[in-house]
């Protein structure tokens, strides 16, 4: 079944981050880091596991149920490409959620498209609400959070 026959929520985000696509990499696929809880949405963040190019982790948010969301990121290097899937959506209070992130280089520095599908109890009003606290205030804070810790953190992943 894909993903327009089982219902739910998407979304597409597309951002620049102003590090080298080498660093942003890096960055993005050190998955046993302290940084991450920065964001204020992150509570708890854990490695589980790594076999090959899978990683799971474990993650607990500031928002939605106090239980820890385990996920399956496939790495695939050579495309600069990550899939993700939450494993506990019951769990979760989620029907389902998983998608994909891809890095591209763009003047200079690297463009990051996310493409995202999810379903759950409020997940159309949550993607539909304009004000704080809903879908697209969730993206642009997050973003806006990974552009800065990526530049912030430039020098640990850089090769210079």
């Amino acid at each position: 079944m894909n993903a327009l026959e089982r219902g739910g929520q998407a979304y597409r985000l597309v951002y620049h981050v102003a590090v080298p696509p080498a660093v942003f990499w890096k960055f993005k696929t050190d998955f046993d880091n302290s940084f991450v809880t920065d964001n204020r949405y992150v509570r708890e963040h854990h490695v589980i596991l790594r076999n090959g190019n899978d990683v799971i982790t474990e993650n607990k948010y500031t928002t939605g149920p106090d239980v820890f969301f385990r996920w399956r990121t496939r790495v695939f290097p050579v495309e600069h490409r990550l899939e993700f899937t939450l494993l506990n959506p019951r769990q979760c209070n989620q029907d389902f959620h998983y998608g994909t992130i891809r890095i591209e280089p763009e003047n200079g520095g690297t463009r990051v498209t996310q493409v995202t599908f999810f379903d759950f109890w409020g997940a159309t009003f949550w993607a539909h609400n304009p004000w704080k606290g809903g879908m697209k205030n969730f993206l642009t804070y997050t973003a806006r959070w990974e552009q800065a810790t990526a530049r912030r953190l430039m020098h640990r992943y850089s090769d210079v």
